[in-house]
């Protein structure tokens, strides 16, 4: 590997500096002292670059990602690098330039191709996340001298997390830059101009052509912008629009730094390896800081405290060698691989001398090295390997690119050949994740050493491993049976590769049966190829368009703003909450004095402080603003903090010391149940027919029984909870701008705990990044606690969580226990459904009653059912508050049935299919709740799947591949779905607009409610646009208010483009019935000419629309009516491979087929359908949420571990399906809703449980090769632990029974 030692004869000492210089988007900056404890985003930020976001504050989202460059004098050369300026120092970049969104490209002078590649593409929904794809896009174009592949970008973009396009759009966007031939894409906006589109996907021209672009938008959007070909964007030569590499930074020679920051913290950047000794002479025991990656999660999350800091090389992307040796990480991938290479690592102390050290001897203990407080690490010596000698590593996360390790590996051996027989000469066996530290598995060395290589050999050598490397029940980490299964199956494949690379490059061959040959080929992953079908019903000027999101230009510049990119006047405030520190207990007593004490202080209060009423709730007053005497979960807010700076807030509310009597809590829904703790008044019963008397009348040729564990969901949104808040007219008003799907929840609360009128409170809400159901009641609470000393102290206030706080204390989808009983006949006809359902609402009712209710609702998914009972109950338990989530509680009540029903098909030895096909219900059905189907169009639907994925095909494909392959297995699925489409609470169907038309011919729309990244506003618009007949670019929708639209319903449901778009299209009823006399008197050229004569004659150009869904209402007493206004219908083909050995996966292939009416706006919806999927593939496969309860008793009671991107895995750009297929269904108008169309945020969610039954499908041909074909439970998620520890086989046996199911927090 060469030394890493500094050449200091390329660097002259100079003499020390107490300020710095920094370039930032070709702008000249002094750094002065005083600011070390700053990031490179905190500074980016506080300067009015809000276009770069704050989305996690530990480096795991790449909201914050901007391009750093520096020049390299021993390279002679300019390197330009992507970085997440969350984690880069201030001073980590002084010397260098700083390029950020705003610097690529605007609005006003033109966009970047990039940004415009992205804008076109529908790749920017929220936009949150959007800056970070772009800068990380630019970087890696600015960095390579010719264009990436399709497998570069995708690589390049790995490090950015987005929650709601389904990273297809994204792929596509970018896709036109690992073109050789560039042509297409500089001709692009002419030929989008003329009618001619350009597919990002192919580069050829689209079959739908000038029927997808409004000509109009598209001039009016582009009107200043020239497309430039890829050498104007390489950075190899200075364009116009290209920020070069400032000259001062060339020629200027950098300098020794010795700053400052809060609280005595040192800055040193020394630049020889004499100066560097000399200060860790002087500071034994200071942080040597590289990329921050460890130093700065340890100071932002784990609030250790530093006092001295040395910087002591250049920026890479954040991250080095050394560093990672030095952190003694247990998880470290590259730790184990050093020790089974034989590497020797060189440290030097502050004396100059030097000494070696082996790596397998440097880890001492849990974060602890061979590395005296005077020393450091010099270099790395690793040795050639010799003929005949293997090294390898193996590494499983939890998700496949992007994350840390459950367990790594790295292991050797050295073969030597004795006559027929090779003969281990020398071993090394190294693991991580397994102990804390890298672990040297030492009796497996000496066990291997002058072993015959063969089947032996290994049975040995696992035996014992089994002893070796041994995890203990209630070992950190958890997972302790699958992490054991892992040290063998990474030693199983090790023998594997070597007895394969032997059999290859030699005449005495050991070799491995076919069947295992996949086990041990590396994996690499295809470009994404993503195909969308669907037809254009265009009505009138803008209807059925696929235009683009209407914000999405501001989005891709940075220029869209967002709750805390709001800037704060000289007497603003920020608050910060004090959270319990336990899950149940009574408060003794509260001492702030040292919080009083704390610079920047400005305020504390608690709940006596309240000006109105402390008591608030979605639904009912259930839950307290400032827990007063009892605190019922960890994370409730028992006081906020209010101090000049959002740190100076936090650190202040740190310092508030809590006195505690614990109580005993209640943390799963099993507890709930055995203490019979539910909600008051939560006991719900739907029930059609007799299942008692079906069940014994013999008709049931089988019964069965059983239960579904189904784990929550964290909402993960990219922009966390904000909210500003100030008081007008020296007190007498409030007005606030929130992050929230209901502005109109936030006047409330705030309303109710000042005691004020609504009338004089006002929400306002431009854009939110992200909500999917987490911002309808949960951010108003966050506004109600800013509000007290913002109404009290009469100034400003703003609060933004961070995200281990957000994720902590505002909720996530519920999870869920089903304990079934069904009967049906030998031809799996389902004839009785006997159904518990219980969720997890946490400490409040909040809305868990009737996402309760829509569970128990869509129990039966889309299966006739002639006998049904379902009873619901509401578990109290003591988390934080449960909430919405995109779904509402239909996802889980779906995923139980699906459960069962491919259970009644493993009983009958049939398909699931066949088992769905024969039990679908069909126009006329009645339900178990008394609604009739109508307008069903699940047979078509399914029909047309089964025909574009090939079912029967792909069925012999998989079961010729698993017949072929004993460690890798495929599985496939179809899952159908049907959603219904209203608020189940009648009262909250109801929607009002304001429109206004200015006598200039532009229209501006306001209506109730929240652009969130579905696309809202863009549909409304468009329902305005073709009402009046004029272009899109003519209308605007600038916010929501409730000084606007008062008394909104949430965002949510699914219904808002149908009711905002009704509202809209009645109050522009109204204004052009006020303007036809005028019309049909005179023949206008246009709209603006017809505007302007009814100004004349005082026609009133303003008018307020409302609607209200027709002909629903449900009776709970008599268990019978009509909730629903329609049904959306889908379904999904999926097919998966899995690693039986590790329990890895991969989605080849997701189909998807929607019935959407006639699409308002087909490309929105498309982007729907894909976010919402690969937010539900999170659900089904990757996302799992551990508490600190009776499973996971690792972590401190009622605490949740997985609280940052760093323990929660979203999924990434690279857990995309290979193939992604979405179709929208032909021919079928919905006359149920505007314009024909159908609701689409939440119905394509369910879709993703095809990828958890091809998971399944695929484990149960694992099982198979060992005997066990019977049923078996698969709790959801079905992360790596859980499918490997379904995967019965020879390493897990003396591990676990068939029976075992890993531990789940529900």
């Amino acid at each position: 590997m060469g030394s890493l030692k500094i050449k200091e004869e390329l660097i002259e000492e100079e003499e020390e500096s107490k300020e710095g210089i920094l370039y930032v988007n070709g702008v000249r900056k002094v750094l002065t002292d005083g600011f070390a404890h700053f990031t490179l985003l905190d500074y980016l930020r506080e300067t009015g670059l809000t276009g770069t976001k704050l989305g996690c504050g530990e480096g795991g989202c790449g909201a914050c990602t901007v391009m750093v460059s520096y020049y390299d004098r021993i390279f002679n050369k300019c390197l330009h690098y992507a970085v997440n300026a969350c984690l880069a120092p201030l001073y980590s970049v002084e010397g260098m330039h700083v390029i950020t969104v705003e610097g690529i490209g605007n609005r006003r002078n033109g966009l970047h191709p990039v940004q415009d590649s992205l804008a076109r593409a529908h790749g920017s929904q929220c936009g949150f996340c959007t800056p970070g794809f772009i800068m990380s896009m630019y970087a890696l174009l600015r960095s390579t001298k010719t264009p990436p592949n399709e497998s570069e970008i995708e690589e390049a973009l790995g490090g950015n997390l987005c929650r709601c396009t389904g990273y297809r759009p994204i792929v596509d966007a970018f896709r036109v830059f690992a073109k050789t031939d560039d042509s297409l894409y500089s001709n692009a906006t002419s030929q989008r101009i003329e009618g001619e589109n350009i597919c990002p996907s192919t580069g050829k021209p689209c079959s739908c052509g000038s029927k997808t672009v409004n000509s109009d938008a598209v001039k009016a959007c582009d009107s200043k912008y020239e497309p430039l070909s890829y050498s104007d964007i390489d950075g190899s030569t200075y364009k116009e629009r290209e920020l070069i590499f400032p000259p001062e930074l060339v020629s200027r020679k950098s300098t020794f730094l010795n700053l400052s920051g809060f609280g005595g913290l040192k800055w040193y950047r020394p630049l020889t390896l004499k100066k560097l000794l000399e200060l860790k002479a002087k500071f034994p025991e200071t942080k040597l800081l590289v990329g921050n990656s460890e130093v700065g999660i340890e100071m932002r999350l784990k609030k250790m405290q530093y006092t001295v800091l040395i910087s002591i090389t250049q920026i890479r992307n954040v991250a080095s060698v050394g560093g990672n040796i030095c952190t003694a990480s247990p998880i470290s991938d590259l730790n184990p691989l050093w020790m089974a290479a034989r590497a020797e690592f060189q440290i030097i102390d502050c004396k100059g001398n030097i000494r070696t050290v082996q790596a397998e001897k440097f880890f001492l203990g849990y974060r602890k090295v061979d590395l005296r407080s005077d020393e450091i690490l010099l270099s790395i010596f690793l040795p050639w390997t010799r003929s005949y000698e293997f090294v390898k590593e193996f590494k499983q996360a939890h998700r496949r690119e992007d994350d840390i390790a459950i367990v790594n590996a790295g292991i050797r051996v050295f073969l030597e050949e004795t006559g027929k027989d090779w003969v281990v000469s020398d071993a090394s066996v190294a693991y991580g994740g397994v102990a804390p530290l890298s672990l040297l598995a030492k009796n497996t060395k000496e066990f291997l050493i002058g072993k015959k290589w063969n089947y032996e050999l290994l049975q040995g050598a696992l035996r014992v491993l089994q002893s070796d490397v041994l995890l203990k029940e209630g070992a950190p980490g958890g997972m302790v049976e699958f992490r054991n299964s892992l040290t063998l199956s990474f030693f199983f494949k090790f023998y594997l590769w070597v007895s394969h690379e032997i059999g290859k490059n030699s005449s005495n061959k050991e070799g491995i049966p076919q069947s295992h040959v996949s086990a041990i080929q590396p994996f690499h992953r295809p470009p994404v190829i993503g195909s969308q079908d669907y037809e254009i019903v265009k009505q009138g000027t803008s209807v059925g368009s696929p235009e683009v999101h209407l914000s999405s230009k501001l989005q891709v510049t940075g220029e869209a703003e967002y709750a805390d990119d709001i800037g704060m006047p000289p007497n603003g405030l920020h608050a910060a909450l004090v959270l319990s520190k336990k899950p149940h207990a009574k408060i003794l007593s509260i001492d702030d004095s040292q919080a009083k004490s704390s610079p920047g202080f400005a305020g504390i209060f608690y709940a006596k402080d309240v000006p109105g009423d402390n008591h608030i709730g979605p639904v009912i007053d259930d839950e307290e603003l400032f827990a007063s005497e009892f605190v019922t979960c960890v994370g409730q807010v028992i006081g906020v903090v209010v101090a000049d700076t959002h740190e100076n807030s936090k650190l202040a509310a740190r310092k508030v010391h809590v006195e505690y009597e614990e109580l005993q809590p209640i943390l799963t829904i099993q507890e709930a149940i055995d203490a019979k703790s539910f909600h008051p008044n939560t006991e719900k019963c739907l029930s059609k027919g007799n299942v008692e008397l079906c069940f014994e009348s013999g008709q049931c040729d089988k019964i069965i029984d059983g239960e579904v564990q189904v784990g929550g969901q964290e909402h993960f949104y990219l922009e966390p909870m904000s909210s500003y808040i100030w008081t007008m007219d020296g007190g007498n008003e409030v007005q606030m701008i929130s992050s929230t799907q209901a502005p109109q929840k936030n006047q409330k609360y705030v309303a109710h705990v000042l005691g004020l009128p609504m009338s004089k409170v006002v929400c306002k809400t431009k854009r939110i990044g992200g909500g999917f159901g987490g911002k309808e009641t949960r951010s108003a609470f966050l506004s109600a606690a800013a509000s007290v000393p913002s109404f009290l102290l009469n100034k400003p206030v703003k609060i933004t969580l961070d995200r281990d706080v957000d994720m902590m204390i505002t909720g996530q989808r519920h999870s869920f226990l089903g304990k079934y009983k069904v009967g049906f006949t030998k031809e799996g006809k389902v004839l009785a459904l006997d159904l518990e359902l219980y969720n997890n609402a946490g400490n409040s009712l909040d809305l868990s009653l009737a996402i309760l209710e829509r569970a128990m609702f869509h129990s039966d998914n889309v299966y006739e059912i002639p006998n049904v009972r379902v009873v619901g109950r509401v578990c109290f338990t003591n988390l934080p508050s449960n909430t919405a989530f995109r779904g509402f509680g239909g996802p889980q009540g779906m995923l139980i049935t699906e459960n069962w029903i491919q259970r009644i098909a493993i009983e009958l030895k049939k398909s699931p299919v066949e088992i769905r096909e024969v039990n679908f219900q069909g126009e006329g059905s009645v339900l178990h709740y008394g609604q009739e189907v109508q307008h069903c169009t699940l047979a078509p639907l399914w029909n047309e799947l089964k025909v574009s994925s090939d079912y029967i095909n792909a069925r012999k494909d998989v079961d010729e591949f698993n017949r072929c392959n004993r460690w890798k297995k495929r599985g496939i699925a179809m899952i159908p779905t049907k959603f219904g489409i209203s608020f189940t609470t009648k009262l909250m169907n109801q929607a009002g607009a304001l429109v206004n038309i200015y006598t200039d011919g532009t229209v501006l729309v306001t209506h109730g409610g929240v652009e969130m990244g579905q696309g809202l506003h863009t549909k409304v618009a468009q329902v305005a646009a073709s009402a009046f007949k004029i272009p899109l670019s003519s209308v605007f929708i600038s916010e929501t208010s409730t000084d606007k639209v008062p008394n909104a319903s949430p965002t949510a449901a699914s219904a808002s483009s149908d009711m905002y778009g009704a509202a809209v299209l009645d109050a522009c009823e109204q204004l052009m019935a006020r303007m036809d006399p005028i019309a049909s008197k005179h023949n206008f050229t246009s709209f603006a000419e017809l505007v302007r004569e009814c100004y004349v004659q005082r026609i009133d150009l303003s008018a307020h629309g409302f609607f209200i869904t027709p002909e629903i209402g449900f009776d709970w007493a008599s268990g019978k009516g009509i909730p629903f206004r329609y049904f959306t219908y889908g379904a999904a083909f999926a097919e998966v491979e899995i690693d039986t050995l590790t329990g890895d996966f991969h989605t080849r292939t997701s189909n998807l087929i929607m019935d959407l009416g006639h699409s308002i706006n087909p490309a929105i919806d498309v982007g729907q359908i894909e976010g919402a999927f690969i937010q539900g593939l999170g659900w089904v496969a990757l996302e799992e949420l551990k508490w600190g309860d009776s499973a996971h008793k690792w972590i401190p009671p009622g605490c949740l571990y997985t609280c940052g991107p760093g323990t929660y895995k979203i999924p990434s750009m690279n857990d995309v399906p290979f193939k992604f297929s979405v179709s929208l269904l032909k021919g079928h108008p919905n006359v149920k809703a505007i314009h024909s169309s159908k609701a689409v945020g939440e119905p394509p969610f369910f879709l993703a449980s095809s990828v958890f039954f091809a998971i399944k499908d695929g484990i149960m041909a694992a099982r198979a090769e060992t005997g066990h074909d019977e049923w078996f439970p698969l709790d959801s998620p079905a992360t790596p632990e859980r499918i490997r520890m379904a995967c019965l086989d020879e390493f897990t046996e003396h591990l676990i029974t068939s029976t075992f199911r890993p531990k789940l927090s529900v």
